[in-house]
């Protein structure tokens, strides 16, 4: 983990060139897991070497198995099989990650042995009950903290049962944690999504050879299944794609391509909604990539408007919004986001973080129970504007220091604030973004973004 905790900028800049993001965070942590469940080898190409993936990988090399890498992107599993994992020493610490947790609270439901998962502080204050509830009506004994929070204990060897569960609210880790728990259990395993989310585990369980079905908002998994090693191929993380999207929309003369970019439909939330403000994306090159669609995407600088976010868009981008609430405040008009308040219990109350954060920078924000109401400051200033001498009215965000709460996403998305600032600014506690994002400073200086890290 990297000792630079303080992220610095200098007002302006401006993004171009071709930009590659590292792979997907989410399709990462799930193809530690299926490969190894599966029977056989199963090679993953572009795995993202952030610090939640990589306790996932280390979980599941400490019940067992054989995993080689990642060297450069590149992973090998040996897989053990539906019944071959093994009991660990000790308990499982999947640091900041609540996919990890969530996901595998599922799987090692059915296993024939107790398990203990940890995490980091931020980690250990995140609810579980949303995934332990459910999970207990298909037989699953898993305690919690009397607050609901990790650590997970969790009793093997519990026969599990199939069952329908309709969401009350859309989580793809809900979802994911009922249909890794199917994979066990007897009979069919159905979840109903309220909307729609992310569907990485049902396709990356279809490339695994497991019978995943679907009707309308319907996913359905029957136990009893195998899983056949395969080859996985892992598109750049649309989630860490935003704040470039984001940088390149609100910096004068700006034009880039997010190269090799997951445009998977239950992801694409934060396209649409940067569209419908009016930012000039055009997608290009689309292609399949390891059984997810790809494509490039070329975003330039341009005017944007404030817009209430349609509320089927939400679930679409509920990891993107720090980055689209920097594009809010500099938008013309109004933004408002309702149904969001799944946001209060990431990995920090980002809707409080966000607008603590945006109110100290000069901009005027009201967070409520389930959104945010952003007040944005104009739109862009003509081509080759030197926002070091530009009149007031052409930047929108004040100088000053600001808390990311230890959220490698609040940390990233005020990053790109500092393109169209008046000016330094100070960013604390950003060890974080490595669980996401290793190499991020380094990539957003050479696309153009002033800014540096200090002790």
């Amino acid at each position: 983990m990297t000792k630079e905790h303080i992220f610095s900028s200098t007002p302006g800049g401006r993004l171009s060139g071709d930009i590659r993001v590292p792979g997907d965070k989410s399709i990462s942590h799930r193809s530690i897991m299926f490969g190894s469940l599966a029977e056989g080898v199963t090679e993953v190409e572009g795995f993202l070497e952030g610090e939640d993936s990589l306790a996932t990988l280390a979980a599941f090399r400490r019940m067992g198995v054989a995993i080689e890498g990642p060297t450069q992107g590149r992973v090998t599993i040996h897989g053990v099989g539906m019944h071959g994992l093994r009991a660990p020493d000790s308990a499982l610490d999947l640091g900041n990650s609540g996919t990890s947790m969530r996901l595998m609270a599922g799987l090692l439901s059915a296993q024939a042995f107790n398990t203990e998962l940890t995490g980091d502080a931020s980690l250990s204050r995140r609810p579980m009950r949303r995934v332990t509830q459910p999970l207990a009506l298909m037989g699953a004994r898993i305690e919690t903290e009397a607050t609901g929070t990790p650590p997970l204990r969790i009793q093997g060897r519990s026969p599990l049962r199939g069952i329908r569960y309709d969401m009350p609210v859309a989580s793809a880790q809900v979802k994911s944690a009922l249909l890794l728990a199917g994979l066990y259990a007897d009979g069919e395993t159905c979840v109903t999504e309220p909307a729609p989310t992310r569907d990485h585990t049902e396709r990356m369980l279809t490339a695994f050879g497991y019978l995943v079905t679907r009707h309308h908002n319907t996913v359905c998994v029957k136990g009893g299944g195998r899983l056949n090693p395969t080859r996985i191929a892992i598109p750049a993380d649309i989630s860490s794609t935003a704040f470039f999207l984001v940088g390149a929309a609100i910096a004068p003369g700006s034009d880039a391509t997010l190269t090799d970019v997951g445009i998977n439909p239950t992801r694409i939330g934060v396209i649409n909604i940067l569209q419908l403000m009016g930012a000039h994306i055009d997608i290009v090159n689309k292609r399949m990539f390891g059984g997810e669609p790809v494509a490039d995407l070329r975003v330039r600088a341009g005017t944007l408007k404030g817009i209430e976010i349609p509320i089927e868009q939400v679930p679409l981008a509920i990891d993107e919004f720090p980055a689209l609430f920097i594009a809010a405040a500099c938008a013309e008009g109004r933004t408002i986001l309702t149904g969001a308040e799944e946001l209060r219990v990431k990995e920090s109350d980002r809707i409080q973080a966000m607008a603590d954060g945006l109110r100290q920078l000069g901009i005027t924000a009201e967070p409520t129970p389930d959104g945010i109401i952003i007040e944005g400051k104009g739109g862009i200033p003509a081509k080759g504007t030197d926002l070091k001498s530009a009149p007031e009215n052409q930047t929108v965000f004040s100088g000053g220091e600001i808390d990311s709460h230890g959220d490698h996403r609040i940390a990233m998305a005020f990053a790109m604030a500092g393109l169209r600032a008046a000016g330094p600014l100070r960013i604390r506690d950003c060890k974080n973004v490595d669980t996401s994002f290793p190499g991020f400073v380094g990539l957003a200086r050479k696309s153009g973004l002033n800014i540096k890290t200090q002790d």
